[in-house]
């Protein structure tokens, strides 16, 4: 394997049979193709790795003129995402394209991305509280409760479960079992869910831990 990851978009969720007859919850990836923009090296930058571009153009408008000289050195368009992965073996140059298909020696992958986003959210939905009485005349319904201590310390500790904005966090999905590769679309059915919406970008790379 070349790099050790590629930059995917997460397709939605579906499910398949294994031999046994056995169902088998799947999500669909869009891996790829991504296309070597940038080169960094240790020398001039303090650390080996390639920039990635997710092949899906953007409208020129949407990019000023530095960005399209970014670009311009790899002869392609402005694109809409772009990431760093390591080189993990041979040699890799501008322009140079990769697919889906440098996973399919893979077991086992680890996705990176961004949570569905649900807004502010009361502690009931945020943590799982009970909650008060539903009955008439209880004055305790979706109320998290005292917070803190009066005299002594005599403010609310750090770490409180309390109300506050819900998703849009980075999460990492490690160890997902890669379960079929499609080269000609360019997906990969991985098993279980990963972070995020459908139409989401996300980080797909080679699992640290493969060999368990």
């Amino acid at each position: 394997m070349v790099l050790n990851g590629l930059i995917g978009k997460k397709i939605g969720m579906t499910q398949i049979f294994d031999k046994d007859g056995n169902i088998i919850p799947a999500t669909a990836l869009k891996v790829g193709p991504c296309a070597v923009v940038q080169m960094k090296k240790e020398k001039n930058d303090g650390y080996d790795a390639v920039q990635l571009a997710f092949i899906e153009e953007k409208p020129p408008r949407y990019s000023n003129k530095p960005t399209q000289g970014h670009y311009s050195k790899s002869k392609i368009p402005p694109q809409k995402m772009l990431r760093e992965f390591k080189i993990l073996e041979g040699k890799v140059k501008r322009g140079d394209k990769f697919t889906v298909e440098i996973f399919k020696e893979v077991k086992k992958v680890d996705i990176v991305g961004t949570t569905k986003g649900k807004g502010f959210q009361g502690v009931i939905k945020r943590f799982g509280y009970k909650g008060g009485p539903a009955s008439h005349g209880s004055k305790f319904h979706r109320a998290s409760g005292s917070v803190g201590a009066s005299a002594f310390p005599g403010r609310v500790p750090k770490g409180k479960k309390m109300p506050g904005h819900m998703g849009n966090n980075r999460m990492t999905a490690i160890g997902l079992k890669v379960i079929k590769i499609i080269p000609d679309k360019g997906v990969m059915l991985v098993k279980g869910s990963v972070p995020g919406p459908n139409g989401g970008y996300l980080l797909v790379k080679k699992s640290k831990r493969s060999g368990k």
